[in-house]
């Protein structure tokens, strides 16, 4: 691991431990040339995912792109971010397993809105506002009708 500081090569593991209910590994390190201290984390990745945009074009997945939407919809909400960790690490999981090697944008819009449906109305109902593209007030009152017929 390359040092962020001085990016010497020889980095030393300080110490190992488990996170994010075990999804990730935390390393502290340190560096003997600059002697600086700095942390790391190891995610386990079951295959490598490509996202299939509306418009047609293909992108690798991206956990902090999808970490940040779920993160504008939780904003100012209570929820913290060993949950929002564990909400992502979900997300992330179940695409691993259960879908194919590339996943639409609108799948990953569908399990996000079913995961933030369980966890804060509020944050489904924004996340839901920018994923169809809510326009004007009416678009809210219908959204919000139809989440009182499903109850």
């Amino acid at each position: 691991m390359r040092c962020p500081f001085c990016s010497s090569e020889d980095t030393q593991v300080k110490d190992s431990r488990p996170a994010e209910d075990g999804a990730a590994i935390r390393r502290r390190r340190s560096c003997p040339q600059c002697n600086s201290r700095f942390t790391t984390f190891e995610r386990v990745q079951l295959r490598d995912l490509a996202v299939l945009k509306t418009d047609g074009q293909r992108e690798p997945f991206d956990r902090e792109k999808l970490a940040r939407s779920i993160r504008v919809a939780l904003r100012k909400r209570p929820v913290d971010q060993d949950k929002l960790e564990r909400i992502v690490n979900g997300i992330q999981r179940k695409l691993e397993t259960e879908a194919e090697a590339e996943v639409t944008s609108r799948q990953i819009g569908e399990i996000v809105m079913e995961t933030l449906k369980d966890v804060d109305q509020v944050a489904y109902v924004r996340f839901a506002s920018v994923y169809k593209n809510f326009g004007e007030a009416r678009d809210f009152r219908e959204f919000l009708g139809e989440m009182d017929k499903k109850k």
